[in-house]
């Protein structure tokens, strides 16, 4: 009945926003980064383009091991206040602050690798390119369109900026309205909301192989798409995907889509992912014999 942190499904709500203004043509997937955000000029991704961001193929140092306190991740949620800092804390203070500081690894477009730090990134240009807050782009572009029947609310930083990456807050069904939004390609209470050409953008995927150079044994032959997570499935699934068990899953074939917020021990999704995954195909199957 409450509301809930959708950790990192928060990141597929701006993939789809920033989809939607590739779409419309205000946001130039072929750009750098810099070309929009110039204070990201001498970082990481001041040479990535914007479909690099959006597909995370970014070549970045920064460790996204939750298991690791030394991990950059960790950095990352203290610059934004999402995490205490300790004593004599001298780093970064916001999260546009810390993305300043991202050097980088290797170089961009060479494989998928799973960072939430290109979330914000993207976020700061969604904020240059709309001229308003992620927050605010999410309440117009889609909050306020779907009859939700609960407000969503951010964690923020210092200065009021929203954590993109995953910070999102919301009541359980308004998050699989969304998935039905999703489903039904951008179209909701008789309107299109979103632009078609987006979702399906989406729900062809990304590179198998680039993703595959992650390594990930449970999710054989999956990609991902601006920040969406393509299962590539003889449904033709997708999901947004979070810690702790956070999920929304779209299956196009079986008219279906689960909303999960979780609570697991275990950060990373390969603890539950066993269980849930093949749970989730069988009662879409099960759905069609009905």
């Amino acid at each position: 009945e409450g509301q809930h942190i959708a950790m990192s499904v928060t990141k597929s709500f701006f993939g789809v926003i920033a989809a939607s203004l590739i779409a419309e043509g205000k946001l130039d997937e072929t750009r750098t980064v810099a070309s929009y955000v110039p204070e990201l000029e001498g970082s990481a991704f001041a040479d990535a383009t914007i479909r690099q961001v959006l597909d995370m193929t970014t070549g970045l140092q920064y460790s996204e091991n939750y298991a690791d306190p030394k991990a950059e991740i960790w950095t990352h949620v203290r610059a934004g206040g999402v995490l205490p800092r300790p004593p004599g804390y001298d780093g970064p203070r916001t999260f546009y602050d810390f993305l300043r500081t991202v050097k980088k690894s290797g170089e961009h477009g060479q494989a998928f690798a799973y960072k939430t730090v290109n979330t914000d990134a993207l976020g700061w240009v969604i904020r240059r390119v709309t001229g308003k807050s992620i927050g605010q782009n999410l309440s117009e572009m889609i909050w306020s369109q779907l009859g939700m029947e609960q407000d969503a609310y951010f964690t923020v930083d210092s200065v009021g900026n929203e954590f993109a990456g995953g910070g999102l807050n919301t009541g359980l069904r308004d998050l699989a309205r969304f998935g039905e939004m999703i489903r039904n390609n951008g179209r909701a209470n008789g309107k299109q909301i979103l632009p078609e050409a987006a979702i399906l953008d989406i729900r062809r995927g990304g590179s198998k192989a680039d993703f595959a150079k992650a390594a990930y044994p449970l999710l054989p032959g999956w990609s991902y798409r601006s920040m969406w997570w393509i299962t590539h499935n003889d449904h033709d699934a997708i999901m947004a995907r979070g810690v702790h068990g956070q999920s929304i899953y779209v299956d196009p074939k079986a008219e279906m889509v689960i909303a999960r917020y979780g609570s697991h021990p275990v950060a990373a999704n390969g603890a539950n992912d066993p269980v849930t995954l093949p749970a989730f195909h069988a009662m879409a199957k099960a759905l069609m014999k009905n």
